[in-house]
């Protein structure tokens, strides 16, 4: 039952993902585009070079290319800085990986820490029982308590 209910979900997704891919909208463009001016999303942008692209894309649209096809005329034109999140391929990887290894780094010496802190053995320190006080410290401790009974 589980791996139909899977399959089912990752067939509902795929076109979803495929009708994106076909007839894109320029919401969608915008948000995954960067104003090569601004260096912000074109969706935020309102740049002259961003309402060029915004225009270029509606033009697109409107002739009927795909979603692959005016990302990669812009990048040919832009340069991979037009988009907004770098290719997972090639030399881009790092942009994807090194966070991630930044945190599973952090995790283990927070966990290692942890650790070490949790088996810190207290040898060091006396008994609470064996614990003595400076005499003078004892009596003025003993004339304080004695007022309060």
């Amino acid at each position: 039952m589980r791996p139909l209910l899977v399959a089912a979900l990752a067939l509902a997704l795929a076109g979803t993902a495929a009708a994106s891919e076909l007839k894109p909208t320029s919401a969608e463009l915008e948000s995954e585009l960067v104003c090569p001016v601004c260096e912000t999303t074109l969706d935020t942008s309102d740049a002259p070079a961003a309402q060029r692209i915004k225009a270029y894309i509606r033009a697109r649209i409107a002739a009927g290319d795909t979603k692959s096809e005016i990302t990669s005329k812009l990048v040919d034109q832009f340069g991979p800085t037009v988009l907004a999140v770098p290719p997972r391929k090639g030399f881009d990887w790092i942009a994807w990986l090194l966070p991630l290894g930044g945190l599973a780094a952090g995790a283990v010496a927070v966990g290692a820490l942890a650790w070490r802190w949790s088996r810190r053995r207290g040898d060091d320190r006396p008994p609470l029982d064996e614990l003595t006080l400076d005499p003078e410290l004892e009596r003025r401790l003993d004339a304080e308590l004695a007022r309060f009974e």
